[in-house]
């Protein structure tokens, strides 16, 4: 059953106060015929403007007295479901729809068929392929244009027509409609989704050129992938139009996938990953203890060797960071490397600061704060790894941790025995260290409950 729709609206795009939908009809049709209608004008409660009256005639003294969307919104819901919503650009048509169920906060969605798209390839070579001057090539005539049942009416009419040209197209007489509008979308994706297994692991997109274009992760591969071809992002659809292959790569664990994710995004850089692509950090804070037995923090240049709470792609994010800290556990800003260390800190004036650096609160109350942030930030041991599940029942994989940072992943076998950290090393898969590893293990500590071996 088809749901043929046709609207004019006071906007050429929904816009709550401005463009809104003033009059719909929805012709149902079996196929054969159409079988029922519903038709009527729409108050849209805001002005219509003299330009889209040119268009269609209609007033606002004409939906003065008319119903709002809200009122016939269930009628709409019951005539159109379990059909196929078609129009002719339906993309125009729908959208608005869609748009103003959402703004009742329903979620409507429908399947939907273009009288444009289908006429294209029914009726090849013409030089419009708009209603009106299309309709007037084959012989239909328009009453009321512009009107919502003129227009539904008449395409319609361009409906039956097509119906029939299938039956004597000797490529599409013996496919349904819905194959005949398959676009290389449709046939892509059926493509990538039996690639692809539900399964935990990073997939990678290409496009004709052989060239990365995404990377993403999940627990359900090809759920995720399903995801993708229903959105309704901008971009993401741009980039289903440039998809041709896919390649995926099993981890079995979670958050191995995050960590791989994560790395490959930064090594190939595609396009349509948004995040995780800067693979340089330009600066770190780091901690020690002075020679007064002070914890003190530092904004310091990025130096992989040294082992940092957190490192940063800019200074001014570092600094943000860090100025987070000290508001939060009132840190003193002289034993952070903000201010002179001979001076009495600006915060300590404005009592944002105990006053250690005015020797008015003692080292002990002063370290028991700083050592409060660094339990929430550093791993709570220094050299572990996590166990975690495999690719196949037969083994187990591994993250490390050496020295509080991220150290690499790799697999064993279920059975095997891990004594030392020297016997990792030949099963370790991936040693490349980024410091947003670091952040990434830690939320996911957060909220899993993990098997971690100690050494």
């Amino acid at each position: 059953m088809f749901a043929i729709v046709d609207i004019e609206t006071c906007g050429a795009k929904f816009a709550y106060q401005k463009g809104r939908i003033i009059d719909i009809c929805i012709l149902i049709h079996d196929g054969i015929s159409v079988v029922d209608k519903f038709s009527t004008l729409i108050n849209p409660d805001c002005y219509i403007s003299g330009f889209f009256t040119n268009i269609s005639g209609i007033t606002n003294e004409m939906v003065k007295d008319a119903p709002r969307f809200h009122e016939i919104a269930k009628e709409i819901l019951a005539f159109t479901e379990g059909k196929i919503f078609v129009a002719h650009n339906v993309a125009f048509d729908y959208n608005f729809v869609k748009e103003e169920f959402a703004s009742l906060g329903y979620k409507y969605k429908r399947d939907t068929l273009c009288t444009v798209k289908l006429s294209r390839k029914l009726m090849p070579g013409k030089k419009s392929y708009s209603l009106g001057n299309l309709c007037e090539s084959i012989g239909i005539e328009i009453f009321n244009r512009h009107r919502a049942e003129g227009d539904a009416i008449a395409t319609a009419k361009l409906f039956n027509l097509l119906l029939q040209l299938k039956t004597q197209n000797s490529t599409y007489k013996s496919a349904s409609i819905e194959q005949i509008m398959s676009t290389r979308i449709d046939a892509i994706k059926k493509y990538i989704l039996n690639k692809l297994p539900d399964t935990c692991g990073v997939y990678y997109f290409y496009n004709k050129a052989g060239n990365i274009i995404y990377i993403g992760k999940s627990i359900h591969m090809y759920s995720r992938a399903v995801s993708h071809f229903n959105t309704d992002i901008k971009k993401m659809k741009t980039m289903l139009n440039e998809l041709t292959n896919v390649d995926f790569v099993e981890t079995g664990s979670e958050l191995i996938s995050l960590l791989k994710e994560s790395e490959e995004i930064k090594k190939h850089k595609p396009f349509y990953n948004k995040k995780s692509k800067v693979d340089v950090f330009t600066h770190s804070i780091v901690y020690a203890e002075n020679e007064k037995g002070i914890l003190t923090f530092e904004i310091v240049n990025y130096d992989e060797e040294r082992p940092a709470l957190h490192s940063f792609t800019n200074y001014s994010a570092a600094r943000e960071r860090l100025e987070k800290w000290i508001d939060e556990k009132e840190l003193c800003l002289q034993y952070c490397g903000l201010t002179s260390e001979t001076s009495v800190c600006f915060n300590h004036q404005i009592k944002k600061c105990r006053g250690i650096c005015a020797e008015q609160e003692s080292m002990i109350d002063y370290n028991k704060r700083a050592k409060q942030l660094l339990q929430e930030i550093l791993f709570s041991k220094k050299d572990f790894m996590i166990l975690d599940v495999g690719r196949t029942p037969e083994e187990k994989s591994f993250i490390w941790v050496r020295d509080y940072q991220f150290h690499g992943f790799g697999y064993i076998d279920e059975s095997a025995q891990i004594f030392n950290q020297d016997d990792l090393y030949e099963f370790t898969h991936s040693k490349t260290y980024y410091p947003d590893c670091d952040d990434i293990m830690r939320s996911w500590l957060k909220t899993k409950q993990a098997k971690i071996v100690i050494f």
